[in-house]
């Protein structure tokens, strides 16, 4: 199992990604760190930091090395160009973590335009991206729009988690 960090979580009062994703993988407490940021309010990092009193700091993010044999996946919070203080964007965060990019699109309307922006702010960073996983009801034309206008690969495609709790049972 690879390590799985999600450095800013906001909406917490709904419950977190890491509680989410501590079941799907049947980890334990301590195979996922917890968030350096968490905030109740499901809302923008900024927001959700500015009305906690709290600023988030990008110095404050260090990932431990990964064990041998294993890799980080850390999940971002609400987009590339998402703003996390004053200043600085998820973008920025993404750069000082300094990992390859996976991005993670839903299927539904408005992402092919919402892939490719991503995708551009991502490459005008000069931030190396892997490839796009996409989430939801399969769309093989979204998937050949992404794939040659972003001129990317869709590396995964994930349904629903309506439709995995169904394939689960």
């Amino acid at each position: 199992m690879p390590c799985i960090g999600k450095p800013v979580q906001t909406g917490a009062s709904e419950g977190t990604d890491r509680e989410s994703v501590r079941k799907w993988a049947e980890a334990t407490e301590e195979q996922l760190p917890l968030e350096r940021y968490r905030f109740d309010p499901p809302v923008s990092p900024h927001l959700a930091s500015r009305e906690g009193g709290i600023r988030i700091d990008l110095g404050a993010f260090e990932f431990p090395k990964a064990p041998a044999g294993r890799k980080w996946i850390v999940e971002g919070a609400g987009g590339v160009m998402v703003p996390l203080n004053e200043r600085d964007l998820m973008r920025d965060l993404i750069q000082r973590i300094g990992f390859p990019v996976i991005i993670a699109s839903r299927t539904t309307l408005g992402t092919i335009n919402h892939t490719l922006l991503t995708l551009a702010a991502l490459r005008n960073a000069q931030l190396p991206v892997c490839g796009v996983v996409l989430i939801g009801e399969k769309n093989i034309e979204n998937r050949r729009a992404i794939e040659h206008y972003g001129n990317v690969r869709v590396i995964g495609e994930i349904p629903s988690s309506k439709h995995r709790s169904r394939c689960a049972a």
